[in-house]
């Protein structure tokens, strides 16, 4: 099973990119892969992925050497354990509010002592017990990356107490949930949405959390990036097909 390039990279300082992912076919993850990118995001809230087709994509971005990440539907301890078993070294937890809420997610990412995530090692996080139990259960811990949504304002408002919460590596920030939260809806850009996220990342920081967003164009990447977001999702591979279509078919009949 291949190791988790992503956590190890956001250590070592660096600033990684990645697009989510919709299309239910493992040849946008290898796509993604040979294009340069970080890490791909297998988007189960959004889009169309079963378990099934979820590992397969992970298989291709394993295959490709490109970090695989889970963004799950909801913060549930099965659905968490599934997908840590079909594999996935680096899951992402929608909205988070409270501190219990990602208390919850540490309890159902992390085996003993740190949590309590259901023991299997027949399963292909365990290489269908190739790993042995020892192995598995003893590294696990430190392997997965955890990442969490925060999508709105009582989420920012409680960022101070979720960000101690140990076991959570990275602090995802989104954007469109959180402009509906401030009565905005839609607009990212609003100074209301980027005040409070520039606020959270500071708090995150303070707390030795990683930070990540989603962005859709090249200058707001590198905005965040200079303030200290190091895991940047930029954009969705159906808009981006649907730009790269667009402009071609503008061309024909221009």
């Amino acid at each position: 099973m291949s190791k988790n390039l992503l956590q190890n990279s956001l250590r070592e300082g660096k600033t990684l990119y990645g697009p989510f992912c919709k299309i239910q076919d493992p040849a946008i993850v290898e796509i993604a892969a040979l294009s340069g990118f970080d890490f791909v995001i297998i988007d189960m809230e959004h889009g169309p992925f079963s378990i099934e087709s979820t590992q397969n994509m992970i298989r291709a971005a394993e295959a490709r050497g490109i970090t695989p990440v889970v963004r799950v539907t909801e913060n549930s301890e099965t659905l968490i354990l599934r997908t840590l078993d079909v594999g996935a070294k680096c899951i992402q937890i929608p909205q988070i509010c409270k501190k219990a809420d990602a208390e919850k997610v540490v309890k159902a990412t992390k085996f003993y002592p740190k949590g309590e995530r259901g023991m299997c090692r027949y399963v292909r996080a365990a290489e269908y017990t190739n790993i042995s139990a020892p192995d598995h259960f003893g590294k696990a811990n430190d392997d997965i990356t955890t990442i969490i949504h925060i999508e709105g304002m009582e989420g920012i408002n409680n960022l101070e107490e979720i960000a101690q919460v140990d076991g959570i590596d990275v602090i995802f920030l989104g954007p469109y949930d959180l402009s509906q939260s401030c009565g905005v809806p839609g607009q990212v850009n609003d100074p209301k949405v980027v005040d409070a996220m520039k606020g959270a990342v500071e708090i995150a920081k303070k707390y030795g959390k990683f930070v990540g967003t989603f962005t859709e164009s090249p200058e707001k990447a590198k905005m965040w990036k200079d303030i200290g977001v190091q895991y940047i999702s930029y954009a969705v591979d159906v808009g981006l097909v649907m730009n790269t279509f667009k402009e071609i078919t503008c061309q024909f009949k221009s």
